[in-house]
């Protein structure tokens, strides 16, 4: 096996909290970059993808660990990379020469040495004749151009891009992909490896000699496999097809690895600071919900998840949350990346308005945690109601404050669907529904009589 430019061991990422838990971020990750790959990391949203990014590249150091260039600690040793960005990042008031001349003269590179390199590697990514334009001049797919021009310049002996795609409109982006994949074969890009970011399934195995798939809650490898396809691949091969539809089993199947694909000897499972008393709630709406279980009744109630995703244009971000959800909820059941509704499910789906409520309440108070103790709250205070600040102290042992918030708005969008609570925005309050119905009649009692 060669050298690892870059190797990670045991690095984990975690927040301290007052209690002396930690919010476990990444979960101690062993992972190497070698000459000669592109290896992409897939993952769903929260799974600490970026994260782990900006610790490979030393812009964020490791709560444990280490990282080490060329077997040197990180931190000690100048680091040769660049990282090309989701957003294009340009500076709107330099011409697209002088953007990407900009991160040379950073370094103290002469002016002509500086203008030399940067028409060269202008003129290799396509941007020949565009040098005296400004961004807002630029399409979307020039714009990012730019910004690999800028990412390349430096000549970066590893190459990380962070979703560099995914702003862009389908065919621009599929566009850069194989020019991406033209520069790399034929070696005109001065680089030795390429690290990149994605939530999506087919551009990895388009891509990708090596494949990471991290977990989330917290984030840890589930599977790490090379690519056995030749270069140019086939979307519609059997071989890309099956490697597709593996992610797929890997990212709804939590719990355990499927036996589709060998386990690479660096693939692991890690374990956690501790355990989680709190799912960490999917971020998906009821009417999301319901959608997708119309849909697997269309299909006699069960579809390949891949294929449900390509029938609907939908992202790995978009699906996974609505099935993760109905999951939760005991809506469908999930086997070898197939999605099976289950009876209440059907029930759910094929029911009305008032009863759909009856049945996702059910399902909710008897899944899921945060719901059912948010309903006992409520129900045993004398005034039915809770401040929101007491769940939120809670939730914010286990979670950043950022998923904390998420975590309350999703319970809150699940509990007034299901009338199991209401929420008093003004006051911050949980409160008890059908206190606030008698509330409400009271109050058009009062008005009532002043009236007469």
């Amino acid at each position: 096996m060669p050298e690892a430019i870059i190797r990670a061991e045991r690095v984990e990422k975690y927040y301290a909290q007052p209690s002396e838990n930690k919010i476990q971020v990444i979960a101690p990750t062993d992972l190497s970059i070698v000459q000669g790959e592109i290896v992409a990391l897939l993952g769903p949203s929260g799974s600490g993808k970026s994260t782990l990014l900006r610790m490979l590249t030393g812009l964020s150091k490791p709560s444990a660990g280490h990282v080490f260039w060329h077997e040197q600690p990180i931190a000690t040793v100048e680091v040769n990379v660049s990282i090309v960005f989701q957003s294009f990042a340009l500076f709107p008031w330099l011409t697209v020469l002088e953007n990407v001349e900009a991160v040379l003269k950073a370094r103290g590179m002469d002016a002509a040495e500086r203008r030399r390199r940067s028409l060269k590697i202008l003129d290799t990514v396509g941007l020949d004749g565009f040098q005296a334009a400004y961004p807002k001049e630029l399409s979307g797919g020039m714009r990012q151009r730019v910004g690999f021009a800028r990412a390349l310049v430096v000549e970066p002996e590893v190459l990380f891009m962070d979703e560099p795609f995914s702003a862009l409109d389908v065919l621009t982006a599929e566009n850069l992909r194989s020019e991406l994949l033209e520069l790399w074969h034929n070696k005109t890009i001065p680089t030795r490896s390429i690290f990149i970011v994605t939530h999506n399934i087919e551009e990895a195995v388009l891509l990708a000699d090596r494949i990471i798939v991290l977990g989330r809650n917290p984030g840890r490898v589930r599977t790490d496999f090379k690519v056995g396809i030749n270069h140019p691949r086939d979307r519609k091969a059997a071989q890309f097809t099956q490697l597709v539809d593996y992610i797929y089993k890997v990212l709804t199947q939590p719990d355990e690895l499927p036996p589709d694909l060998p386990q690479a000897p660096n693939a692991q499972t890690t374990g956690v600071v501790r355990a989680n008393p709190y799912q960490m709630l999917p971020h998906a709406r009821p009417g999301g919900i319901a959608g997708l279980l119309e849909l697997l009744l269309d299909h006699n109630g069960k579809d390949d998840i891949y294929r449900l995703a390509d029938d609907l244009a939908f992202e790995i971000d978009d699906l996974l949350p609505i099935v993760d959800a109905a999951r939760l909820l005991g809506f469908i059941t999930v086997t070898e990346g197939d999605a099976a509704i289950t009876p209440i499910g059907t029930e759910f789906a094929n029911s009305e308005i008032l009863h759909q409520k009856e049945v996702f309440r059910k399902a909710a108070v008897e899944n899921v945690l945060l719901l059912r103790q948010i309903v006992r709250a409520v129900e045993t205070k004398s005034d039915g109601s809770v401040s929101e600040e007491f769940f939120h102290d809670v939730l914010d042992e286990q979670f950043s404050e950022e998923e904390t918030l998420r975590q309350l708005e999703t319970a809150i969008s699940w509990g007034r669907y299901a009338e199991l609570f209401d929420f008093d925005a003004s006051r911050r309050r949980f409160i008890q529904a059908q206190r606030l119905s008698g509330e409400m009649d009271e109050t058009e009692e009062a008005m009532a009589e002043s009236e007469e």
